[in-house]
């Protein structure tokens, strides 16, 4: 922020704009919404909001200052004698709502040039409709609305500022009236976190404090000083936490320096929650820098701070393989990394908007989709159920993912099973939520800002189930689609894959898997995934059984030649894995009964044929089926599951 022309401090960009529109005179009731319980730098000092309105913003210029919020009822922050203070907290008690409106109002007409201000605004003019309301809260939001209107009221100076974390907290008639602005105070960018850090830590090296900047997208201001704070308010300094960690890191590389990077990011933590955190028996990264061990602990608790923030709204997604672990499916990896490659070289301009995974159920989607990711070297977060028996609390929640996640980019944002939370709009038995709910999400996935900042991915095996307008290109531009093995070399492709993934050895050659693989047609690949690792419990078994037998001969044998000395003898190691041969994949195939449900896969499988953005992603079989083909398969198949 750079200074004004009269010498004093900018303001942030959101204040600025509210003392803009308030002169021109657009407005004299103002809402502030999105990152209210942050911290706001002006010049040296961070603020939070209401103290930043009272002492800076609205302290020149407001002869009288007043706030009203539900727990405390009205204060007088500025202005005002003692007695005069005195003769109005008199006047006003017992009174109700209307009668604090009334009181106010007669206040700021007199005296002019005040401002009011209402925290948490949503607990005076809530969303709900108006026959909900109760007296007194209808004769709030009719002050406020006849407030916004009177020109003699404005022409007094007098200004009302409302704070709610979310627009959908407060009554919808109150932001659809041209008077009343609402104005969002954004979640920090890296220059603001980069100046925070070189605030709360002075002693951080520069170079570290620049990637933790980087490291921090998604945090509030006053979550990265929890972070990072040379010293807690109350708890532990940053020297006890310093010793505290050398003492746990006694004996191992570079102790020293790794307690004092740690130290710097654990302000305001528990001995107990450093302890957890602090794992003496980890190595080191592979370049042996104890930074890289400080960024992969400051990842993990800004993934515990977003997770807790958005009260279980969202999961991170932390994928452990790469497309090389996926078997088969290798035009799916291609288009899939191609993608990847315009998202790490940095020209992600030209990356997707959103990818649409569809195809029957158990083909690899989840799978393929989080390797992707790993591949991409994207954080990916999970949305989880966000919806709410409460009126506005589904869009509320909705909201403050989507503005996390917007702050945390470039990130990818994955539902799995979307059909459920994004189905078709129906006959708003839900009082119109659902509507609501779809709106917000289209108006979000076409915003051309988060091109390259923000990849949508949903996975569905019922893309008939989706809101037609939210696949349209610009919301999701790639349709991938997902289908069972073709082949049998595609079909050992996968299981060998599976025998890797999972460290488990095997005893065949290529030859012998793809033809013990010739009877696993119509498998999907999580019936594949289930028939590798019952054979690897076979093996288990076999080798366990074979050691038994071998131990119980031994001990025949020597009581035999020994009287009845036993003579023990060494049990079958746990931690060697016996390989899988070809007699017991084939014991595991002839074992194992798949699901029978052929005809819902055969018109999942056609549901991706009709979905799909490119023909040469779809197998052979499909690629020469006409659009008017695949609808009258898709009928016909739809007829039969409903007959």
């Amino acid at each position: 922020m750079s200074p004004e022309s009269n010498g004093r401090p900018g303001l942030p960009a959101w204040a600025e704009t509210l003392r803009q529109k308030y002169l021109a005179g657009e407005a004299s009731v103002f809402v502030l919404y999105r990152n209210v319980f942050d911290r706001y730098q002006v010049g040296e000092r961070y603020y939070t909001l209401l103290p930043f309105l009272s002492e800076v913003l609205l302290k020149d210029n407001k002869q009288h200052i007043f706030e009203l919020s539900v727990d405390r009822g009205v204060r007088v922050i500025q202005g005002g004698s003692a007695q005069e203070r005195a003769d109005l907290y008199r006047h006003l008690e017992g009174k109700g709502l209307s009668g604090i409106f009334e009181s106010l109002e007669r206040q700021m007409r007199e005296q002019r040039s005040s401002a009011l201000l209402i925290p948490y605004a949503g607990t005076i003019f809530p969303a709900a409709e108006s026959h909900f309301l109760s007296l007194e809260e209808r004769g709030a939001f009719t002050a406020l609305h006849r407030w916004s209107l009177d020109e003699q009221f404005a022409d007094g100076d007098n200004v009302v500022i409302l704070v709610s974390e979310s627009l959908a907290d407060l009554s919808p008639a109150l932001l659809t009236h041209p008077r009343v602005v609402a104005i969002e105070l954004p979640m920090p960018d890296r220059a603001s976190r980069h100046a925070a850090i070189r605030h709360y830590a002075p002693g951080m090296q520069a170079a570290e404090a620049a990637q933790l900047a980087d490291q921090t997208a998604g945090l509030r201001l006053i979550q990265l000083a929890s972070i990072v704070a040379s010293e807690a308010p109350q708890g532990m300094s940053h020297a006890q936490r310093r010793t505290l960690i050398a003492s746990l890191l006694q004996g191992s590389p570079q102790a020293a320096e790794r307690a004092e990077k740690l130290a710097a990011i654990t302000a305001g933590m528990t001995p107990g929650e450093i302890r957890q955190l602090v794992d003496p028996t980890r190595g080191l990264p592979e370049n042996s820098d104890p930074a890289s061990e400080m960024m992969a602990v400051v990842r993990q608790r800004k993934r515990e701070l977003i997770e807790k923030e958005c009260a279980g709204l969202i999961e991170f997604i932390e994928p452990r393989h790469g497309l090389d672990t996926v078997g088969g499916n290798a035009h799916i990896k291609g288009e899939l990394l191609d993608i990847a490659r315009l998202i790490v070289s940095g020209d992600r301009a030209r990356a997707p908007m959103g990818l649409l995974a569809v195809g029957p159920m158990g083909a690899g989607k989840t799978f393929v989709i989080k390797a992707f990711l790993k591949e991409a070297g994207l954080s990916g977060i999970a949305l989880k159920n966000f919806r709410s028996k409460w009126v506005g609390s589904t869009e509320a929640n909705l909201d403050r993912v989507l503005a996390t996640v917007k702050a945390m980019g470039p990130i990818a944002l994955v539902i799995d099973e979307g059909d459920r939370s994004f189905g078709k709009q129906g006959d708003d038995a839900d009082g119109g939520t659902s509507s609501r709910v779809i709106a917000r999400l289209k108006e979000f996935m076409s915003d051309p800002e988060n091109r390259g900042q923000v990849l949508f991915i949903l996975m569905t095996n019922r893309p008939d189930k989706l809101d037609t307008d939210i696949k349209r290109p610009g919301r999701l531009d790639r349709k991938i689609p997902f289908f069972y093995a073709e082949t049998a070399a595609e079909r050992a492709a996968v299981v060998s894959a599976v025998f890797r993934r999972y460290d488990v050895p095997f005893d065949l050659t290529e030859d012998s898997l793809v033809a013990a693989c010739e009877a696993l047609a119509g498998y999907s690949n999580a019936d594949l995934e289930a028939v590798a690792l019952l054979a690897a419990e076979f093996a288990e078994r076999t080798e366990r059984t074979e050691g038994a037998d071998t131990l119980v001969h031994s001990t025949v044998e020597s009581r035999t030649n020994a009287g009845a000395t036993t003579v023990p003898m060494p049990a079958v190691s746990s931690a060697v894995i016996p390989a899988v041969s070809a007699a017991i994949l084939a014991r595991a195939i002839d074992d194992f009964m798949p699901p029978q449900e052929t005809t819902m896969v055969r018109y999942m499988e056609m549901l991706a044929v009709a979905e799909t953005s490119r023909r040469s992603l779809l197998p052979q079989r499909f690629r020469s089926l006409s659009a008017r083909e695949v609808q009258e398969q898709l009928a016909e198949l739809r007829r039969q599951i409903h007959s």
